[in-house]
Parts: structure tokens; C-alpha cells; sequence
């Protein structure tokens, strides 16, 4: 299979399946990037960034507020590239889920 070939397929993909991908592609090119994860009784069983209680629902919410990748570096300094594709990669695919993680956030 060509890359050409791949990228029609890549495009025919759904975004959660593509975010699937992108997650897989990021594990394999980082050497054991730990994606994301839910983890009942962790941080309300929110998404979160590999095996912190980083919440992805926070990142974009930092992202929002017009923060950088490379802000979001300095303030998570044991984050990689690999750790913020995975997040906006997670956060693009389950929109629903983020807006109500952020919303139940500012109710608190």
C-alpha cells in the first residue's frame, strides 16, 4: 500500500476511529506514549492523560483561555508532544463528553 493509498483510506475514517489512529500512530512513534484513560475512582473517572490525573477536559480549557502547547509544557513539564496529540486527538472525538466535564467544572 502506498501513503497516497493510506491517506484516501485515513480520510474515509469517522473521528473517533481517526483519533483511534492518531493515538496509535503517537504509542508507536513515542515508545510506550500511555494515551489516554478513564479510570474508575481517578479524577471522577474523567479522561485523562496516560497515568496522570491530568484531565483532558482541562487541558482544553487551558487551550480555551489561549494558552500554547508550549505554555501548557511549562506548566506540565513531564508532558510530551505525544501526551497533547493524544488529548486534542481524545477531546476532538468525544466533544459531547469535554463540554460536560467543563460545565460541570464551573458549576462546582
Amino acid at each position: 500500500m502506498t501513503i497516497q493509498e493510506l491517506e484516501t483510506q485515513v480520510l474515509t475514517l469517522n473521528a473517533v476511529d481517526k483519533a483511534k489512529l492518531i493515538s496509535i500512530l503517537t504509542q508507536n512513534l513515542t515508545n510506550g506514549s500511555l494515551g489516554i484513560k478513564k479510570t474508575p475512582g481517578v479524577c471522577g473517572g474523567d479522561a485523562c492523560v496516560g497515568n496522570t490525573r491530568i484531565q483532558v477536559w482541562v487541558l482544553v480549557g487551558y487551550r480555551r483561555l489561549g494558552c500554547s502547547d508550549a505554555e501548557l509544557f511549562k506548566c506540565y513539564p513531564h508532558l510530551t508532544a505525544a501526551d497533547l496529540v493524544n488529548a486534542w486527538a481524545y477531546a476532538d472525538a468525544y466533544p459531547e463528553e469535554i463540554e460536560q466535564a467543563i460545565k460541570k467544572n464551573e458549576a462546582a
